[in-house]
């Protein structure tokens, strides 16, 4: 099939379209509900959260308002994972921690005061607590710890278990209502994560199926972690990782827009998990690149319009010219299966780090934990395209179609997607679009002083938890 063939004249103007509509409004809706003052804010805090704000609200509102914060109310992240805790008194949270940590504190002088907390140094996330309708889940967060080593084998049903719980608590998000035409284009981010709501994910990612290192935690502990899957307990705080020089956008080494190839581009190691047998095929960076490099000739889903109507069909055709992805490292597996990954894929020796910025879409996808190289995507001049079963603390602050592309686990979209982006005038337009619109967001919302706010807002929280005056609620 060559890609002039009407066939592939898929959604220019239809389905995608009403994709990107729907979530333009989250964005609009996002920033102009923010409070302007301290007494909106501390209002909006009692009724969304139906609590006052914690001691020292108000200096964090002047240190945020300040510094010209785009964000002031949407902290959501930091207060659902905060509240389980609430059930347990001020005396007793402290005790299931006795690290302090004081130099995270420092940079905001005697506010808030001094909490303690526990750091996950590990990519993996680390706790795993039952709900508070689940029998037996007060005897959490009681000094009680299960600490089990799941490293290399299937996760999935440890970290799934208390579900049937959680989806009677789980607070409701805004649904969207756009038309997808068959493909799993990825429209609400959050539903998107919720592993109770998708058990086909326990074939799909490594974390699930064979991580590298994963010590879980079954108590209710304070502690801070990078990334976390929908049915886990880590306090989410950005990644030390963002930081480093290897992931630090350096705009000298960007094209422009007009300069770029029009393909999509990812290059990396095969880290996700530990490969002990044949599973690795179904790796979330194994399927990646197997899509890409098109090595099984599977069949693939397109949209067209007949009868004006949008219809998905399938085809074994995938444009290879639009693709460029390849493991430069085969590690974290057996001997054998270390061989049977080089042998199966097209192998690069190397990648310059920066090369993925001459490609108009760029992908990024998890490692085995949260991917380091995603802020510097975003500050960039591609598209990302992102695919993750990680929550982050920004998550409330990016809207899929209009800062980045969102993929879904499955990625039955992908070849749509990429040809849409990249091969009808529409898609084009769209990809400039969001390349614009993201790395301008990113430079007002991504600021150092932007993940400070957040931190300082998180130690708040955790000051008050373990206020050894607060009752038990």
């Amino acid at each position: 099939m060559s890609t002039r063939d009407p066939f592939m004249q898929s959604l220019e103007l239809q389905a995608l379209s009403h994709v990107i509509a729907s979530t333009k409004v989250d964005l609009e809706s996002l920033l102009k509900r923010q409070s302007k003052n301290y007494t909106a804010a501390y209002e909006e805090y009692r009724r969304r959260y139906n609590a006052e704000p914690p001691p020292g609200f108000e200096a964090w509102y002047e240190f945020a308002a300040a510094h010209q914060s785009r964000i002031i109310d949407d902290f959501d992240t930091i207060f659902d994972s905060i509240s389980p805790f609430w059930r347990f008194s001020g005396k007793g949270v402290i005790t299931t921690c006795r690290t302090p940590n004081r130099q995270a504190a420092r940079r905001f002088g005697r506010n808030p005061s001094r909490p303690h907390f526990l750091v996950n140094h590990l990519d993996e996330p680390r706790v795993l607590a039952a709900p508070q309708s689940f029998k037996g889940g007060d005897s959490y967060g009681k000094g009680q710890f299960k600490v089990t080593d799941i490293s290399r084998r299937p996760s999935w049903d440890a970290i799934t278990k208390f579900c049937t719980s959680q989806q009677r608590d789980r607070s409701a998000r805004p649904k969207h209502e756009a038309e997808t035409f068959g493909l799993p284009f990825v429209t609400d981010p959050f539903l998107a994560l919720d592993l109770c709501r998708h058990p086909k994910y326990s074939g799909m990612h490594a974390l699930v199926m064979g991580p590298t290192s994963f010590y879980l935690i079954e108590s209710l502990v304070p502690m801070l972690s990078t990334g976390s899957p929908s049915t886990m307990g880590d306090l989410l705080f950005p990644s030390l990782a963002y930081m480093q020089s290897e992931f630090q956008y350096d705009e000298a080494h960007d094209v422009e827009w007009d300069r770029k190839q029009n393909n999509i581009y990812w290059a990396g190691s095969s880290t996700g998990g530990f490969a002990i047998d044949d599973q690795w095929r179904h790796y979330q960076r194994q399927r990646s690149v197997k899509l890409a490099q098109n090595l099984e000739r599977q069949q693939h889903y397109y949209l067209r319009e007949r009868g004006g109507v949008v219809h998905r069909v399938k085809s074994s055709f995938l444009n290879s010219r639009l693709f460029d992805a390849a493991f430069t490292r085969i590690l974290h597996c057996e001997r054998k299966y270390c061989r049977d990954q080089s042998a199966y894929f097209n192998v690069k020796s190397w990648a310059d780090k920066d090369r993925a910025l001459r490609s108009r879409l760029v992908y990024d996808t998890d490692g085995n934990g949260i991917s380091g190289r995603y802020y510097k995507l975003l500050a960039s001049k591609p598209v990302p395209l992102k695919q993750t079963l990680f929550q982050e603390w920004h998550d409330e602050r990016l809207v899929p179609w209009v800062h980045y592309v969102r993929v879904s686990q499955g990625m039955e979209e992908v070849p749509e997607l990429v040809f849409y982006l990249t091969s009808t005038e529409a898609g084009q337009q769209r990809a400039k679009e969001i390349a614009e619109q993201g790395r301008d967001w990113f430079s007002r919302a991504f600021r150092d002083i932007d993940l400070s706010i957040y931190t300082y807002r998180l130690l708040l929280e955790l000051a008050r938890l373990q206020d050894p005056e607060r009752q038990a609620s």
